[in-house]
């Protein structure tokens, strides 16, 4: 009889069963010999889960978060993430449909680094542009995936550079400043779906770099699902007013990454990093995400220390 009891988190779930023999039943039943294992590495993820020594909240603004399965890669993500940096990270779901209509500093002024997921539509697009220029005036650490990058490159557009029209080919056919485009290879493809760029490919890391820190190496290879593109005809006008294009295809054709050199963290990218990420290796990105924003909940706690009055002794 092996128990299968609640657990606080589901990376326990291993431990408890193999403190009932479970693996060595299977084997018996199954006939292999299998050598000794060692889940040293895995009750280190489970201690470090289990009694964090820092505590972040993150929020992660998109037009799905009522259906949060949608998001399960990056929520797992999150959780490797906190277990590397010894943080527990509090989700905060955040409507970008809500924040058209009520503004970012409602539902963003306490939280410690901002997330956009990928995704297709229109839907909700203004509002996720929004919550990334209050991240980025503020100084708070961002994480931009596919369509987040996307929209971190709009915004940038038209609230650093001047162009206040600029926006998504994707969404709008009629633009002045389509930053974002469609690739040249999917200019002709009309039967949509699995036609979009899928799959692994490379791509070369420039350093200094905060993308570099995070994988300490200058060839990547990850995890694509995509149509449209950063605009090359914008390259040399997002680079000269801050931007950093600090990633791009081995050919130079397209643009994987995106910084912001003024910013303590803001990087975008192109691909889906959270599809790469494990319970015992974080994905470099989320771990130096969530790295970044517990400095700045320290930071912000400090501040806020100093500020607060201090009471009057009684003599």
């Amino acid at each position: 009889m092996i128990e299968a009891i609640d657990v606080p988190t589901i990376y326990d779930v291993p431990l408890r069963l193999e403190a009932q023999g479970f693996s060595d039943l299977v084997l018996k039943h199954l006939a292999i010999d299998a050598p000794q294992h060692d889940l040293t590495e895995w009750e280190d993820l489970v201690y470090r889960i289990k009694n964090p020594t820092n505590r972040v909240k993150i929020a992660i603004c998109g037009k799905y978060v009522y259906l949060k399965d949608a998001y399960k890669s990056i929520i797992e993500a999150f959780a490797h993430a906190g277990a590397e940096n010894s943080a527990q990270v509090d989700l905060v779901w955040v409507s970008s449909e809500d924040i058209k209509h009520g503004g970012a500093d409602k539902f963003m002024h306490d939280v410690d680094g901002l997330l956009i997921p990928g995704g297709f539509g229109e839907r909700g697009v203004e509002g996720k542009i929004e919550t990334i220029r209050f991240v980025r005036e503020n100084k708070i650490p961002f994480l931009g995936i596919c369509l987040g990058m996307h929209c971190a490159v709009i915004e940038y557009a038209r609230n650093v550079c001047g162009l206040k029209d600029a926006h998504s080919y994707e969404f709008y056919r009629d633009l002045k400043y389509p930053v974002i485009h469609l690739m040249a290879d999917q200019e002709q493809i009309t039967d949509l779906g699995g036609t979009m760029r899928l799959g692994a490919y490379p791509a070369d890391i420039t350093k200094p770099s905060k993308t570099y820190d995070a994988y300490g190496e200058e060839k990547i290879s990850e995890r694509h699902r995509h149509r449209y593109e950063l605009n090359n005809d914008y390259r040399e006008m997002l680079t000269s007013s801050g931007m950093k294009l600090i990633g791009k295809s081995p050919d130079g054709k397209l643009v994987e990454i995106i910084e912001i050199e003024d910013h303590p963290w803001f990087v975008a990218v192109q691909f889906h990093p959270e599809l790469k990420s494990r319970p015992v290796k974080a994905h470099p990105l989320f771990r130096d995400f969530i790295a970044s924003a517990v400095e700045y909940n320290k930071s912000k706690t400090s501040k806020q220390a100093e500020a607060k009055p201090a009471k009057n002794s009684i003599a």
